[in-house]
């Protein structure tokens, strides 16, 4: 079977929802035991108790990206339950709407803790278990925002291009170790994070509010959290074994097609 995942233990952050959430369902569906963090108990019990319940492969762990603490015990939990660890997927991430000078320094600062040092910390936390392995995959969630320009988005884009930046970095580090890392950057996917920032910032403007940012796409729409996923599972196969070092556009034309 193509992009099989069976033995393979994979660790999401970020998985109860969104993107995470269609990535940790398309990796257990092609045999993976998958491991979800999630900033709550609840959200975590309940992803992993919808997996289970379809008899895959799943275990939520409660676990805060910005503890290096506690990123570090969670990982080592996992490991010492599983063995090892071969795909390391950084999707917990949260959002900001603003530009230079209405960005607060604590809306800055809770950006980078999230964004940037959430990758890092959970990064840090599996390459000693990939190293001694001599094998692993780590993707990265970025976003076009780390590639063009996007209004009110300083801070968040920030924390995307240092994501990129990371990425091409533990790559070429790590490369001789066998360990490939790449990310994505996808640009506005429909997740209920969407929903809910029409709701909260267009009330009962929604649906003209979600035709227009879908237009911003050349292709007419936004991508589906399954899209993304599926390139994920791609990017994490074996059949991906000679791609490191790259950041991959899922933007339906955003990037190259806007003029």
């Amino acid at each position: 079977m193509l992009f099989d995942l069976k033995n393979k233990v994979a660790v999401i952050t970020g998985g109860g929802s969104g993107i995470g959430k269609a990535i940790a369902e398309v990796f257990a569906e092609q045999g993976a035991q998958v491991c979800i963090l999630e900033l709550t108990q609840k959200s975590a019990k309940e992803i992993s108790q919808t997996l289970t319940n379809q008899r895959l492969l799943a275990k939520g762990y409660a676990c805060d990206v910005t503890h290096q603490a506690e990123v570090a015990t969670t990982i080592q939990a996992i490991v010492k339950k599983f063995g090892r660890i071969d795909i390391l997927v950084n999707c917990a991430g949260i959002a900001h709407i603003g530009k230079l000078e209405t960005t607060s320094e604590e809306d800055f600062d809770k950006i980078f803790q999230v964004n940037v040092k959430g990758v890092y910390n959970s990064m840090q936390a599996v390459i000693g278990t990939m190293t001694k392995q001599k094998t692993g995959v780590i993707l990265n969630v970025a976003s076009v925002a780390a590639s063009v320009g996007i209004n009110d988005r300083f801070a968040y884009s920030m924390s995307k291009g240092a994501i990129v930046t990371m990425t091409l970095a533990t790559a070429k580090d790590y490369v001789k170790e066998g360990i490939r890392c790449n990310s994505i950057s996808p640009a506005r996917v429909h997740t209920p994070f969407v929903d809910g920032f029409l709701k909260k910032n267009y009330p009962g403007k929604e649906p003209e509010m979600f035709e227009k940012l879908s237009q911003t796409q050349p292709i007419g729409r936004m991508a589906k959290p399954t899209e993304v996923a599926y390139f994920a599972l791609y990017l994490c196969s074996d059949e991906a074994s000679f791609l490191t070092g790259c950041d991959y556009l899922i933007d339906g034309g955003f990037t190259k097609l806007n003029n």
